[in-house]
């Protein structure tokens, strides 16, 4: 892993994305889901280790929203939920954690349907798929960190709950959604040189970095918090927006406190409110409901489609992926 091969990665989303649309609709990953399935599941498990359990997270969230039982679980736990036909098993490797992973799925062969999210057919944890889904981030993911691997395991994830009964992006046009989200990311990668300076700048503390996104987008702080940590190796924490006044905003009256907000909270007035009396700061990502920018932020980052839930989930965590590469060039 190095900051020039993040920023090779980083550099190669969009067209990656581009590819996997390109995909369909001759390649659909879920076309054997009515074999697998007989009748919609009771309950649906997702389960990964670290990006990959952030991305079984936001999914499970929204099919929880429509109506669907779904939780996320570490590959670690020891819990063991029961198995049966009507529990679908969804197991999610970007790469890492295929011991745990492994252990987990155990549990299900043979007993409940699992679909497996990984690389390609090589990965070990392959072989527990009754359906496999691979990743097809091809040359991207060169990096090490997944990020782009994060990005199509997350978009897929969406799509496996479109299929089960979520929406995607409203219209529920899969490939649609994947080349807004590349024109996107296209458009962050092209202005950073505009705002990415300055914001390494605005967030630079000792105290380091807090990554601050609402409860059905809060894989995106994990995946940037993922990032800072593995790769330049700094301090990061996530929070959720409305909690963030309950706990974290005490962190802020003892601390020089800088944070990205991934707007779109109902709460985010409130946290800038209570974060700009504690003297902290924060560049915001994103518009925030009924308003184009958040006052009291330091800097706002905005992109085309930034107002699209999917497309925020999708593209956002770019933001956070790029400081990282920028503090890893450039020690702060």
């Amino acid at each position: 892993m190095s900051a020039e091969s993040l920023s090779a990665e980083l550099a190669g989303k969009p067209a990656a994305l581009t590819r996997l649309a390109e995909k369909f609709p001759r390649w659909d990953p879920y076309a054997a889901l009515p074999a697998l399935l007989e009748d919609e599941p009771v309950q649906v498990r997702l389960v990964g280790t670290g990006a990959a359990r952030h991305a079984c997270e936001a999914a499970a969230t929204r099919l929880r929203r429509a109506g669907i039982g779904a939780h996320a679980d570490f590959s670690s736990s020891a819990e063991q939920p029961p198995a049966g036909e009507e529990t679908l098993v969804v197991g999610v490797s970007l790469g890492g954690g295929q011991r745990e992973l492994a252990t987990v799925l155990d549990r299900y062969v043979a007993r409940s349907p699992v679909i497996v999210l990984a690389p390609d057919a090589d990965t070990p944890v392959a072989r527990y798929a009754d359906l496999l889904v691979p990743l097809r981030t091809g040359d991207a993911a060169v990096s090490g960190l997944g990020c782009s691997a994060y990005q199509h395991a997350l978009a897929l994830l969406l799509l496996l709950g479109h299929r089960l009964g979520a929406p995607v992006g409203g219209s529920g046009n899969f490939p649609g959604l994947l080349r807004r989200v590349s024109n996107a990311t296209q458009s962050l990668l092209r202005g950073a040189h505009e705002w990415l300076p300055e914001a390494a700048r605005l967030l630079h503390s000792l105290d380091g970095l807090n990554l601050v996104a609402p409860a059905g987008r809060l894989a995106s702080a994990g995946q940037g918090v993922r990032v800072l940590r593995q790769g330049p190796v700094l301090r990061a924490h996530a929070a959720e927006t409305g909690e963030w006044s309950h706990s974290e905003r005490y962190l802020a009256a003892v601390t020089d406190y800088r944070a990205v907000l991934f707007a779109g909270s109902t709460y985010d007035e409130r946290f800038a409110e209570h974060l700009l009396q504690l003297r902290g700061s924060f560049v915001a990502v994103g518009p925030t409901p009924g308003r184009e920018r958040l006052p009291g932020a330091s800097l706002t980052v905005r992109y085309p489609g930034d107002s699209d839930a999917d497309v925020s989930l999708l593209t956002e965590p770019l933001v956070a992926e790029l400081l990282a590469s920028h503090w890893w060039h450039h020690r702060p």
